[in-house]
């Protein structure tokens, strides 16, 4: 009986309480039995309780005015700071002051043989034309004033994003360390942090250039170490098996793999940068963001179309010379003399135009589009705000979406008890990561209570997982169509890099004509803005997956919806899981613009403390913005390291 027993015996089927996912379910729950009825009885009510918070306004407020008394007079502001804003001052002086010497004539054909050499005769001809476009727009030197701050804003973000992403990608402890840094970069509202940039260095480039490198940088850092941790690990190898040392690995193998990553992060930090120039302006950056910001005061989308326009110009010139540049990088055969004779060309045509009074652009050659732009944007108005047969006009749509989605989402988040809004931030956390991940999580979210700032934070969020959801729908559904067909992305690329750089500030005028002030135009705006990120870094992943694999696929007989479901997709997923990274976080960068337009919680709080002076208000709202940012990151962003780790 024995023996039979033995060998008739099959394995238990695994219990229930063995798959991980229960697991950590039940612990929660466990902890949730024990804790809740703590809570519920010691600190009754939804809301966050007042005798868990925390006044800061009156450090925040003695740190100011330590700032103001002592700027003038501390060695921290003479000799390190006070050097800072100099060598920034003398960088964008000395860009400006070499192109009004240059002229218009010498920069556009400069621009133009540069393109040539670097693309072909099509892209100069486009460059030459942006440029040209510029003048006859009126904005010949708010744009150079602008292509100057930009040109050191940007090299200074790249070169400080890679430095960040090199060391994130070689380094797992520094990549846990740097990805909480870069979120609070990304995250924090630019009008957030304009009040401290401007206490320390004062209304000027300084600050506008260093606001704009704080906001830019983290794009090119987070691409940077997603394509060196990406690298082709046999091509690795192979390397190392040659007894290469780890800077030649480095240099010879992981940087040439990851080149198309790192393109795409001067591409999304060009793009951040030049969408940084009207909020820049409130700073005193002068340039095209000034003429934007001016004209928006007045209500004249025209003429701050005029001034947009060239903005978007610089960027898709800016976009399309670098990216030609990187793909040529490692060629051979490339001969350094047709690049003097090109510089040759530019110089002789510079001169000749400084010789002939060609360096002001002539006031004939302007064109006026403000009065044409103004009557199409009062037309929209009287036609499609209300009363369009059959499907209603754009308020009804803005009313049904606030009705039907903003409002049950705020009124049920705030329904919540704040303990168990508390619980389902670490099973969300913890069910696709570490225990760590949950506490990190929960402890960005109390920080929120904590804070003082539970109520419009809870509202805020409504407005960002509602945006968030609609951006990843049309963005997934649009970065799946342009990694399927190449028509569609030469099609898509000139409409994503007007979404991304035309400055919020204009289109938030016809969105707040079309939709009205509220929280809807608020999402709108967001959506708009975070939508081309997450629509390229899609369609990057898919394009990027092993073609190996979807030949064997194509080979096995699969459709095209299944090569998509069962091979890009699930080898994609390190790069969807970035774009659903970068969705969040340009929601959150938007908040603030919501705050102008009727969204109120915590982007309103952040724009009062900004024009009321107040530190307090301003960093704390900040702050929390950034809680939030840090919540969700890890809520949705499993990494590879983790998974790996686990399953190990």
């Amino acid at each position: 009986m024995a023996t039979i027993t033995a060998t008739t015996r099959k394995p238990a089927p695994p219990g229930i309480l063995t798959h991980r996912a229960v697991r950590k379910l039940a612990i929660l729950a466990l902890a949730a039995a024990i804790l809740a009825p703590i809570a519920a009885t010691q600190w009754s009510g939804a809301t966050w309780p007042s005798a868990l918070t925390v006044d800061v306004s009156e450090p925040l407020g003695k740190a100011s005015d330590w700032i103001i008394d002592n700027r003038d007079t501390h060695p921290l502001f003479l000799y390190f700071f006070g050097h800072v804003s100099n060598i920034v001052v003398i960088a964008v002086r000395a860009v400006y002051l070499a192109l009004l010497a240059v002229g218009w004539a010498g920069v556009t054909a400069i621009g133009a043989l540069v393109a040539w050499r670097v693309a072909g005769v099509k892209l100069a001809a486009g460059t030459a034309a942006a440029f040209l476009a510029c003048g006859l727009l009126g904005m010949w030197v708010p744009t150079m004033q602008t292509l100057a701050l930009m040109v050191v804003a940007v090299l200074a973000s790249v070169a400080v994003g890679a430095l960040l992403g090199l060391a994130a990608g070689l380094s797992d402890r520094m990549d846990r360390v740097l990805r909480p840094v870069l979120d609070t970069m990304q995250v924090l509202p630019a009008f957030a942090y304009l009040l401290p940039v401007v206490l320390v260095f004062g209304i000027g480039v300084p600050a506008a250039v260093l606001a704009t490198v704080v906001y830019a940088a983290p794009p090119m850092a987070r691409l940077t170490s997603l394509g060196l941790r990406g690298a082709d690990k046999e091509v690795l190898e192979a390397v190392e098996s040659l007894g290469t040392t780890a800077r030649q690995r480095l240099l010879t193998a992981r940087i040439p793999l990851a080149r198309k990553e790192l393109l795409l992060g001067v591409n999304q930090t060009i793009m951040m940068a030049l969408s940084m120039a009207v909020i820049a302006s409130v700073i005193g950056a002068g340039g095209l963001g000034d003429r934007v910001y001016q004209a928006l005061a007045s209500v004249d989308v025209g003429a701050a179309l005029a001034a947009g326009i060239p903005i978007v110009l610089l960027a898709v010139v800016l976009d399309r010379v670098t990216g030609a540049a990187g793909e040529r990088l490692g060629e051979a055969g490339k001969s350094p003399v047709t690049w003097l004779y090109a510089l040759v060309v530019a110089a002789a045509v510079a001169l000749a135009g400084r010789l002939a009074g060609f360096l002001d652009w002539p006031d004939g050659w302007e064109l006026n589009i403000a009065e044409p732009v103004n009557r199409a944007v009062d037309w929209m108005t009287a036609h499609l705000y209300s009363g369009v047969p059959v499907v209603g006009g754009t308020a009804d749509w803005a009313a049904h979406f606030t009705s039907w989605v903003l409002n049950p989402l705020r009124d049920g988040l705030q329904w919540l008890p704040w303990w168990s809004v508390l619980l389902i931030v670490a099973a969300l956390a913890w069910l696709i990561g570490t225990w760590r991940t949950a506490l990190t999580a929960v402890l960005a979210m109390a920080a929120i209570g904590v804070l003082g700032v539970w109520k419009p934070s809870l509202d805020t969020l409504s407005q960002v997982l509602a945006a968030v959801a609609v951006t990843l729908v049309i963005g997934f559904a649009t970065g799946v169509a342009a990694a399927r067909s190449d028509r569609v992305e030469r099609l898509l690329r000139p409409v994503l890099d007007v979404f991304q750089t035309m400055p919020q500030f204009v289109y938030l005028i016809p969105v707040v004509a079309l939709f009205g002030v509220g929280r809807a135009p608020a999402v709108a705006a967001a959506v708009v803005y975070a939508l081309p990120a997450v629509v390229r870094i899609t369609a990057q992943g898919l394009r990027q997956v092993d073609p190996a694999a979807m030949e064997s696929a194509r080979s096995l007989g699969a459709t095209g919806g299944q090569q998509l479901r069962q091979v890009q997709l699930p080898l994609a997923r390190p790069a969807l899981l970035l774009a659903v990274n970068q969705g969040v976080v340009l929601v959150l960068a938007v908040v603030i613009i919501g705050g102008l337009v009727g969204g109120g919680a915590l982007g309103y709080q952040v724009v009062f403390g900004l024009a009321q002076g107040d530190l307090a208000t301003g960093l704390v709202a900040g702050a929390a913005i950034v809680c939030l940012g840090l919540m969700l990151d890890r809520v949705t962003q499993p990494t590879e390291r983790r998974t790996t780790k686990k399953g190990a």
